[in-house]
């Protein structure tokens, strides 16, 4: 008897004719972006209202572990700051706290690396560190059903396979897990069965040898570059080399926690440089720093753009040369506008859209949408789309004024393998012209690129 049986669901651009699963099956759902695998989270997490369906069997007991919870999760962290009443930073719900005691959670915590932590508050988290928090504290909570969204995204190589092998352990405990993926390339060895859909509805499904023959190996859309208006509307390439980025012997820390200290980082134009390490070492600490979203901007031996931070200059100012995505920036995007709106807010630097813009400045932002594929959804509210959706939004809100330096921390979280490719495709092509100095996070060896000419590795914990 399967534990989850769908019938007939029918939805706007969304349907399952009929779909089953039986204890002991592994299943792993994988989709493109806008091919359904978001309405499909929806429909398991009970959060899809507007449906028609013969029968739909979602036991109550499965815990989902999706971007939208997480985001639940943190604004609800927002909501509980006491920052103002205590004269103090409140660091919120501690990462202790979340986890249950079902599941030898000492045991999980140090197979996850978690132990430095355990007593940060979850808005002190990295995004891969708050990322493994949600998954142990649905495993030690005693989840005997799990639905988890792209599970490996924000994890380090070593955390994935970390991931791997305490899922491997659970299964033989008995637990029944569902993945959803965007990527291909993610879908794990221990899946049993694979489902993929394409336009709205499930285009193959069955036992993990028989669809992987089927699931086309190219991804589909076309390449940003086909655009030949691109590079008409981006500004004309840099001048000779300079320093954009000159630290001495820095530093960061969050109370008590020391991040990193001692590290030395210069950036000259063109100089294009790629960022690893593990979860929590400090890659987006460090682009925080850079980009004057994290209070030890000023503390540090600090120049950007040939300026020594703190000796008066204006933040904005230096923000006008920058174009930045960033899972904290994402996380921090609870604000009213449609999509349009918050590309246009690039040219403002503003988290939502709260000045005047021009007809040229709107033109340019639906040209970016279109060239994205989202054109449909120009007047869709942000909070609205899905969290690729949301990506992609950023992605051109970063990049619509073809900023001096572009910082780019994790920018293919949430994205297909299409869109992840013609992300990195177009920046070769803005490497090449000598648009903007790139400066990306990456956890991904396959977005490892010929184009970037430093490779700074933030150390072990």
């Amino acid at each position: 008897m399967p534990w989850l049986d769908i019938q007939g669901v029918r939805s706007e651009g969304f349907s399952i004719d009929s779909l089953s699963i039986y204890p002991g099956e592994l299943w792993c759902f994988w989709g493109e972006l806008r091919s359904g695998i978001e309405r499909l989270v929806q429909l398991l997490s009970k959060e899809l209202d507007d449906f028609t369906y013969k029968s739909v069997v979602i036991p109550d007991d499965l815990t989902v572990v999706s971007f939208s919870s997480q985001q639940k999760l943190f604004e609800q962290e927002v909501r509980n700051d006491d920052s103002d009443y205590l004269d103090k930073i409140d660091p919120g719900t501690l990462a202790r706290d979340f986890l249950g005691e079902e599941s030898n959670p000492e045991e999980l915590i140090r197979i996850f690396r978690l132990e430095h932590v355990l007593e940060s508050g979850y808005r002190q988290l990295s995004s891969g560190e708050s990322r493994k928090l949600t998954l142990l504290e649905a495993i030690t909570k005693g989840a005997h059903r799990l639905l988890i969204q792209n599970p490996y995204d924000g994890l380090d190589i070593e955390s994935c396979a970390d991931f791997d092998r305490i899922i491997a352990r659970l299964v033989a405990k008995g637990l029944e897990i569902i993945i959803v993926l965007t990527s291909i390339h993610d879908i794990p060895y221990w899946c049993t069965h694979i489902a993929y859909l394409k336009h709205g509805s499930l285009a193959g499904k069955g036992t993990r040898k028989k669809v992987l023959a089927r699931i086309p190996k190219k991804p589909s859309g076309e390449s940003w570059l086909n655009d030949a208006t691109l590079c008409n509307k981006m500004s004309t390439e840099l001048s000779e080399p300079e320093s954009l980025v000159l630290l001495r012997d820095g530093h960061a820390r969050y109370g008590e926690r020391i991040i990193f200290s001692g590290l030395n980082l210069e950036i000259t134009r063109g100089n294009h440089t790629l960022i690893t390490g593990p979860n929590g070492a400090g890659k987006s600490t460090l682009l925080a720093i850079i980009s004057g979203d994290h209070p030890d901007c000023y503390t540090n031996n600090l120049h950007l753009f040939g300026i020594r931070r703190g000796s008066g200059e204006s933040i904005w100012d230096l923000k006008k040369k920058m174009g930045i995505v960033s899972p904290d920036l994402h996380r921090n995007h609870y604000i009213p506008g449609n999509a349009t709106q918050i590309v246009i807010s690039g040219f403002f630097d503003s988290i939502g859209l709260y000045r005047n813009y021009t007809s040229i400045q709107e033109q340019q932002a639906r040209a970016w949408l279109k060239r994205l594929g989202l054109q449909d959804l120009e007047k869709v509210p942000f909070r609205r789309l899905s969290f690729g959706e949301q990506r992609l939004v950023l992605i051109a809100r970063a990049l619509i004024k073809t900023p001096e330096l572009l910082l780019l921390d994790e920018p293919t979280q949430g994205l297909d393998d299409n869109h992840r490719e013609n992300l990195l495709r177009f920046l070769e092509h803005v490497a090449e012209l000598k648009l903007s100095t790139i400066v990306y996070v990456s956890h991904r060896r396959d977005e490892y690129r010929d184009f970037f000419r430093q490779h700074l590795t933030i150390g072990e914990l």
